[in-house]
């Protein structure tokens, strides 16, 4: 068979699947391609399987210029919010992700970015090589404390969890969580506690840690009202999709002190920012590389081999995302 891919990837996955015997006709440039792009770069062949990552917008045209002989569209992320699952459902191609492999490089990211802003690095590491620093001072640059502070974390899925880990073991932070399920188990393994209604985790935690897919229930979860309900000397953390937080509104509380900073790997409109954004010394903001380790992106690019390899055997691919 025919395979495409939309961005070039490391070169694990497209080993494996030439190693089959499929033909891999790879996008030469490494940026996304329009919408138009990418339904011309379709209808240039007969393929049978596409792999796409996150800024590809799977919907019905992509799909009708992928045509019948097209079995699967294989995503370069654990997130599918790009996708037109009904719309693939009906036509019936296969919809596969990668999970579980991402886990630790994005909760290690999220802990630097806590840390970092909690720290200022950035802002230290700037005001140094800006030729600021003339000698140590009492109140230069003064952080926040995070070992015994509380970190919450909303949306306790495998990276939610595992940040949480790291923080519980490593820094002693109590834990207060959000999720549509209750996880007795984790909170005997990390004296973690509850919360039934999210607004809860906004008014008690020191930072928060945001771990949700970006759904229409999730879009701007954290909107105004929800920031207004932090502590002044809180942070919020964001490494799971842009939209969960209404960016405009972020600004606003980072510009009047309502918060005391954030840190973003994600952003609403991406990859451009909300005016103002760029502009804060009490931000973080780091291109959407959570996962970005060699170790992490070559097993995403086996995973995603995997699952159209799978489908093209006529097998159920070990990822199938059930919409």
């Amino acid at each position: 068979m025919k395979i495409f891919i939309t961005r070039v990837i490391p070169d694990r996955g497209v080993n494996l699947l030439r190693h089959a015997g499929h033909t891999v006709d790879i996008n030469p440039e490494d940026r996304v391609l329009s919408h138009d792009e990418l339904i011309l770069s379709l209808q240039k062949d007969a393929y049978g399987a596409v792999l796409c990552d996150l800024d590809d917008k799977i919907d019905p045209a992509v799909l009708d210029a992928a045509g019948p002989q097209c079995k699967i569209f294989a995503n370069y992320a654990v997130g599918y919010d790009n996708l037109d699952l009904p719309a693939m459902a009906q036509r019936g191609i296969a919809a596969t992700n990668t999970p579980g492999v991402l886990t630790n490089a994005v909760a290690e990211h999220a802990l630097g970015l806590l840390l970092g802003i909690a720290h200022r690095i950035p802002e230290a590491d700037r005001y140094t090589r800006a030729g600021k620093f003339t000698s140590w001072g009492p109140t230069l640059l003064l952080g926040s404390d995070v070992s015994g502070r509380t970190l919450g974390i909303v949306g306790l899925g495998r990276i939610g969890s595992r940040v949480a880990h790291h923080a519980a073991r490593g820094f002693d932070m109590p834990i207060v969580y959000y999720d549509v399920k209750r996880s007795e188990e984790f909170e005997k393994s990390y004296r973690a506690a509850y919360r039934k209604n999210v607004d809860d985790v906004f008014a008690e935690a020191d930072y928060i840690s945001i771990h949700v897919p970006l759904l229409p229930t999730t879009r701007h979860l954290v909107d105004a009202s929800r920031l207004a309900l932090m502590k002044k000397s809180a942070y919020l953390i964001n490494t799971s999709r842009g939209a969960v937080i209404d960016e405009t509104a972020l600004v606003a509380a980072l510009q009047n002190g309502a918060i005391r900073g954030a840190a973003l790997d994600v952003y609403e409109h991406e990859p451009a920012l909300t005016p103002g954004l760029a502009d804060l010394e009490n931000v973080i903001l780091t291109p959407h590389i959570a996962s970005a380790t060699e170790e992490t992106r070559q097993a995403m690019s086996e995973i995603a081999a995997q699952n159209i390899l799978a489908v093209l055997d006529g097998r159920i691919p070990p990822n199938v995302i059930k919409g």
